[in-house]
């Protein structure tokens, strides 16, 4: 359950603060929603409080699970990057993305970025790495509670980008 003012992630598309809760009806059934208010891009969603579960939608994740995340990012051996064409692997990767988890968002980052290593990724390949990154940076820099450019810097370096 989020309160107004919590802070939250919504699954594929970042961090949002809970700007009220409201009643709605539909079809004839009074339904609560939480209104999301997106802070990458300012926009507005609305999501049903008894469906927030299933959607993805959670709190932030604590400080001390920030190291499992950057550990996530460390390991490159014996990572096998999908063979399947470009557009199946982009597909594939923006479903992980949609489950909402830090921890599968951050293993997509490092198999696009070693996957980039070995092979110019395809304009949907970019979007997902970009989409993968930014998602970690909001949420990260939050939590840690510095800068976003900081956490940008922490993530080049373990990627050695």
């Amino acid at each position: 359950m989020f309160k107004i003012g919590d802070t939250a992630v919504y699954p594929a598309y970042g961090v949002g603060v809970v700007e009220s809760i409201q009643s709605r009806e539909i079809s004839g059934l009074e339904r609560i929603f939480y209104v999301l208010r997106l802070m990458d891009t300012d926009m507005t969603i609305m999501i049903p409080r008894d469906n927030a579960p299933d959607v993805g939608m959670r709190a932030l994740i604590s400080a001390r699970e920030v190291p499992r995340v950057m550990s996530i990012l460390k390991q490159k051996k014996n990572i096998k990057v999908n063979p399947q064409t470009w557009n199946r692997r982009q597909r594939e990767y923006m479903d992980k993305i949609k489950t909402g988890s830090i921890y599968v968002i951050a293993e997509v980052l490092r198999e696009l970025y070693l996957l980039k290593l070995d092979k110019d990724l395809s304009f949907g390949e970019k979007k997902v790495l970009d989409t993968a990154r930014n998602l970690l940076v909001r949420e990260l820099s939050l939590v840690q509670k510095t800068d976003e450019k900081k956490v940008e810097k922490q993530i080049d370096k373990i990627l050695n980008i």
